[in-house]
């Protein structure tokens, strides 16, 4: 995380303090750098510029940002105006995408349960595809796409069965999860959908996984996506791009993840070569879904410690921040870095961080070692993704607010919630 460091004994944002962004702002409060964004969608886009591919041309590659990852509209806006397109997996994602001026045309449309109103937004928006998941949602694209005049192009989700080895509920390429047709179904089920009048067959669509450092699998997964397409070429139904979906992951502790550049490198030759000695060259557009890779090192949650309870066998750290705010942890037992804003050269114990909610589960970080007193602040580092997209108001506890940081000014991108607003829409029966 390159642009938080300590200055003169502070953390920063860039060139903010975050005990300033704290007492400006309040906790508990996401913090991004505008910078580590850019930074990271570019290694993607430049990436992609050194294979001679330009991002949404015929032939090229078009990275599309995984809207659940990380969905606030300033974040979505800017990678709009850097030229990203966008994986969605819910109608209520596609019009963040409109409202923060990104493109329809460039939205894919993931996702296992697509609803009747959200697959006729979507055509309505003219997207560039539906990433399908089944025949029996083929069919209902077919039916709801033919009501409505129009043609709706499809890839399928094929999966290859490759064992991504990270986490099992972030795992989405095995026979036994929920996403996506098996590859020994898949030819037939591209048969279906070609013969369907008010279906357009584009591409083919394949995610294994989240947060892998190394990128054997997704080659793997690649290979067999790649023989794929050799079949359906056969059988007369041409592909016209590979979305090869996202999944590289990100340093949280000492991991070391593939370099964004080397892994499109080896996507890219793999991809050239075959197509240079079986269709003469012919163009086909790659198409990658990065989310935690773009946004997860570009933002921390920033929380103030309430209370140190010193017990026999454990010491507590109780911060405002809670399970509701980062559900990482107490989903996945998902590690965070924890920092003082303010060094501190005081005597450290060990510390379980752990949060105001009434569940066993709210902890945030566990056995860390910190030198700090009741009022200091902490910052839980790589949170910028699946960080605010998964907070919940269990407790009745209002979301955080967001500030995105450029260089010297921080912009509130998220007011905070208050309890009124939590209850709003709720109605008393007499």
């Amino acid at each position: 995380m390159s642009h938080f460091s300590y200055r003169n004994g502070v953390l920063h944002a860039e060139q903010v303090s975050l005990a300033t962004l704290a007492e400006q702002f309040g906790t508990p409060l996401y913090v991004y750098s505008k910078a580590a964004l850019v930074e990271n969608f570019s290694a993607y886009a430049n990436a992609c510029q050194q294979a001679g591919r330009a991002d949404g041309g015929k032939g090229g590659a078009l990275v599309c940002y995984s809207v659940k990852s990380n969905s606030n509209l300033a974040v979505l806006n800017l990678l709009g105006r850097l030229g990203s397109g966008f994986d969605i997996v819910s109608g209520g994602e596609l019009l963040r995408v409109v409202a923060a001026g990104g493109d329809a045309r460039k939205v894919i449309f993931s996702g296992v349960g697509k609803g009747r109103d959200e697959m006729k937004l979507a055509l309505e928006h003219d997207i560039l595809c539906f990433n399908v998941e089944s025949i029996p949602e083929v069919a209902r694209l077919n039916e709801v796409a033919g009501a409505l005049g129009k043609r709706a192009r499809i890839s399928l989700r094929v999966n290859p069965n490759v064992d991504a080895k990270t986490h099992p509920y972030i795992s989405t390429g095995l026979k036994e999860n929920k996403f996506g047709v098996a590859y020994e179904d898949a030819l037939n089920c591209y048969r279906a959908a070609a013969a369907l009048p008010h279906i357009e067959v584009v591409g083919i669509d394949c995610h294994i996984g989240s947060q892998l450092l190394d990128d054997s699998p997704l080659l793997e997964a690649l290979d067999k996506i790649i023989d794929m397409v050799d079949a359906l070429e056969a059988e007369g139904i041409p592909i016209h791009h590979l979305d090869i979906g996202g999944g590289i992951g990100i340093r949280y502790d000492d991991e070391q993840p593939v370099a964004i550049g080397d892994y499109l490198a080896r996507v890219f030759a793999r991809v050239d070569a075959w197509r240079a000695s079986k269709y003469q060259g012919r163009p086909i557009q790659v198409m990658f879904e990065p989310g935690r890779s773009v946004v997860g090192n570009a933002g921390l949650l920033l929380t103030e410690v309430q209370y140190l309870k010193h017990g026999e066998g454990k010491n507590f750290a109780v911060v405002d921040a809670a399970m509701n705010d980062l559900m990482r942890p107490a989903m996945y037992e998902a590690w965070h870095g924890v920092k003082t804003v303010k060094e501190n050269a005081g005597q450290p114990r060990i510390y379980d961080v752990v949060g105001p909610v009434c569940e066993s589960g709210d902890w945030l970080a566990r056995s860390r070692e910190l030198a700090i007193g009741e009022g200091d602040l902490l910052a839980l580092m790589s949170a910028g993704a699946y960080g605010m997209t998964m907070a919940s108001n269990y407790n009745t506890r209002g979301r955080a607010a967001e500030v995105l940081v450029d260089g010297e000014r921080a912009h509130l991108i998220r007011a905070r919630e208050n309890p009124a607003d939590l209850f709003a829409l709720e109605k008393i029966v007499s």
